[in-house]
């Protein structure tokens, strides 16, 4: 059955028929293949040592095979700055040790469960959409391995199948119905309790792959649908920071005067201070004049580009990964270099557990730790920033974690970890509630605290998924 097609309105059109739609040479390496074959170009060919590719071969095509959990892909612009960086080869270069352990989650946080239409999720006050199932390159840690490997998962009625992309229609429909259904409910859902969907983040995969005139389409359906704020999540900005030219920026130039009262996010994913600063040939950062750091030159153009369009908002999160940014120097550096150009410091996180998570996930009481060193002698604007772990109910805080007993508390002798739950789904009943656990330096996700649970109103350790593989099912919206 062929999909209903999109009609965009006239005031749509007045952005669409004056999109431009440059091709963009990102020079990407994709896959392993040139690399072991001597294809790709010569000073690439030494980004994997012989021994590592030797290694990477023995375990192709077994249930190992480091391409078949996540596709190796890297742009020209980030391998020029990963070659002389060890934290950012181990973002991008595949390794035997990915898949030593296979342990995790094929659905992580079990985001299918709040699916109401292919390729939205609308779990909490906000949705998130798959547009797209790929990046210019791809980290080795991805929390989308399931979408940009295109794996089979199993959802809540038994079936199995492949993340589905959004669509414009279903998307757009399903909006309008929902808050149709909200006011004529006083301002809730009658069935999940939800306030008006207000919010919508583009995800995927990176929506910066897509061309200009289906980011375009994006945002000017979400906006006739009654969406307020429409996110942005990329990662563009590290790996191929040419995709912020004159075309792309006219294109928002030109959404924000014909919908200027839809505001605009971009989240960006900058993990290291390596992806966007400028180093010497020993390997320190450069400083000019003024003793300010120096940035790569691509990075800056595009990152004053965004920020200077006072109407958008930029903010960074990053997963804190092993062997990336396992640093606090390297995060005090990022925290105080983003915010100074403009860029918030939003949100730090535990890994997630996705397949193969323990080859990458740093203890979430190392986290914590890291981060909170990290912030010594940063200002209060410069760290906003908390740390985040996603459970199932929800995002999380990893908000204390003590070194002394808690007085009369059995099972606290060596300490205690304090989560607060920060996004709850639905109408969001434990926002707020904590859940304190007697300390486990070696846990990597909650599961390493289920023998040590002290407190619990949160019920992060008593947990149900929902009932009903759709919280929602999208209603005609009134004429």
């Amino acid at each position: 059955m062929a999909r209903a097609k999109y009609q965009p309105t006239e005031r749509e059109l007045r952005v669409l028929d004056h999109v431009e739609n440059p091709k963009y040479d990102r020079q990407i390496l994709n896959g392993l293949d040139p690399f072991i074959n001597g294809t790709a170009p010569d000073d690439t060919l030494g980004f994997y040592t012989d021994a590592e590719l030797a290694g990477l071969v023995q375990i192709r095509g077994t249930e190992r095979d480091v391409e078949a959990r996540m596709p190796v892909k890297v742009t020209r612009h980030y391998f020029e700055m990963a070659r002389n960086s060890a934290a950012l080869q181990k973002l991008v270069k595949a390794s035997p040790e990915e898949t030593l352990n296979l342990e995790g989650a094929e659905d992580p946080g079990f985001q299918m469960d709040y699916s109401p239409v292919e390729g939205l999720l609308h779990k909490y006050e906000m949705g998130l959409m798959y547009v797209i199932s790929t990046c210019s390159a791809h980290c080795r840690f991805c929390y989308r391995e399931e979408l940009i490997g295109r794996k089979e998962i199993k959802r809540q009625d038994g079936t199995v199948d492949k993340k589905g992309l959004a669509q414009i229609v279903e998307v757009t429909d399903y909006v309008r119905a929902h808050n149709a259904a909200v006011a004529a409910n006083g301002g809730t859902h009658p069935d999940s309790g939800r306030e008006k969907l207000r919010e919508i983040l583009l995800s995927g995969g990176d929506p910066m792959v897509l061309p200009n005139n289906k980011i375009a389409g994006w945002l000017t359906a979400l906006a006739e649908a009654g969406v307020e704020s429409i996110r942005l999540g990329t990662k563009e900005l590290a790996f191929h920071p040419d995709r912020f030219d004159e075309a792309f920026l006219s294109m928002l130039d030109l959404f924000h005067k014909t919908y200027p009262d839809v505001g605009f996010r971009l989240m960006t994913h900058f993990n290291h201070p390596d992806e966007f600063l400028a180093r010497d040939d020993s390997g320190a950062y450069m400083e000019d004049g003024d003793s300010f750091y120096e940035w790569n030159a691509s990075a800056r153009r595009a990152v004053d580009a965004v920020v200077s369009r006072g109407w958008i908002s930029v903010e960074n999160q990053s997963p804190i990964i092993k062997g990336v940014n396992d640093n606090a120097e390297a995060l005090r550096i990022m925290q105080r270099t983003l915010k100074r150009v403009g860029i918030e410091n939003h949100y730090f996180f535990c890994g997630r557990d996705i397949i193969a998570h323990k080859a990458f996930n740093v203890p979430i009481e190392t986290a914590w730790q890291t981060l909170n060193d990290s912030q010594k002698g940063l200002s209060g604007v410069e760290a906003h920033a908390r740390l985040s772990i996603t459970h199932y109910k929800g995002k999380t805080e990893v908000a204390a974690v003590t070194d002394e007993p808690i007085p009369g508390l059995t099972g606290s002798e060596n300490g205690v970890v304090i989560f607060k739950i920060l996004r709850n789904a639905a109408d969001a009943p434990d926002r707020g509630k904590v859940c304190i656990v007697g300390r486990n330096p070696e846990a990597i996700w909650f599961d390493g605290y289920e023998d040590r649970v002290l407190f619990d109103e949160a019920g992060l350790f008593d947990y149900a998924r929902v009932k009903s593989l759709r919280t929602e099912e999208p209603t005609a919206v009134p004429a």
